[in-house]
This record gives C-alpha cells, sequence and structure tokens, in this order.
C-alpha cells in the first residue's frame, strides 16, 4: 500500500519534470512572432513550474520543500539547457521558474484549504452536530 501511495505521489513528478526535460533539449523554441515570442517562452515557463511546485507539494505535503526541490531543477533545467545547440543558461530564468513556482504553491495551498474546510465550488460545506 504504501509503495502504490508513493508511486500515486511521485510519478506525476517524474513525468512532468521529464516533459520539461524534454522541452528544454529543444534546440529552438521560437514560434517567429517577433516580441510575442518571449512574453510566450516566458509564460510557458512560469506554467510549467506552477505545475511543477503543485505536483512537488502534493508530493510532499508541505510548501518549504516543495519549493527548494523546484528551485534546484530550475537550476539543473539551466545547466542542462547550457549544452544544448542553441540553447543558454539563465539566471533570470531561474527567477522566472521561481516566480511559477510561488504560483502553484499558491494554487496548491488554496486546494487544500478548499478540500480541508470543505469549501469546494458549487458545494455548501457539509455542518456536522457538533458545529452547531
Amino acid at each position: 500500500m504504501a509503495t502504490s501511495r508513493a508511486l500515486t505521489l511521485w510519478l506525476p513528478v517524474v513525468l512532468w519534470a521529464a516533459v520539461i526535460f524534454a522541452l528544454s533539449a529543444v534546440p529552438s523554441l521560437s514560434s517567429g512572432l517577433g516580441g510575442w515570442d518571449y512574453v510566450l517562452r516566458k509564460g510557458a515557463h512560469i506554467t510549467e513550474y506552477a505545475v511543477l511546485a503543485y505536483l512537488l507539494a502534493r508530493a510532499f505535503g508541505r510548501e518549504a520543500p516543495a519549493f527548494v526541490a523546484g528551485v534546484l531543477y530550475a537550476v539543473s533545467d539551466e545547466v542542462h539547457q547550457s549544452f544544448v545547440r542553441g540553447r543558454h543558461a539563465s539566471p533570470v530564468d531561474v527567477a522566472i521558474d521561481s516566480v511559477g513556482l510561488l504560483v502553484g504553491l499558491v494554487l496548491w495551498r488554496r486546494a487544500v484549504g478548499q478540500v480541508r474546510t470543505g469549501h469546494v465550488r458549487g458545494q455548501t460545506p457539509v455542518r456536522s452536530r457538533a458545529d452547531g
């Protein structure tokens, strides 16, 4: 049972990290949209790492280790990109990835809070007799 739970928690993390790794291995992700290309790529960074943070927080059950692991993965991703022709490592991208991590952690905290309080969209919390 513990192995099944660990697999359920960590397999999505590993799969998503593999998606990020695969995207980082592409020599050029230019969309050809000029200035919008930059905005789209940085928005993709934020989105990728928001998802990673959510999955890491779900696996760890806490925000701090999820954030640290996410930042370490962002740094390793930039190192990886430094070996890909047409790509380069950028500390600015690590900072942007960190913003994405924070977004994902906020979303995870809100989701966990809604589950704990029973305030799920479209549902009224069930009150027990002890609530009055």
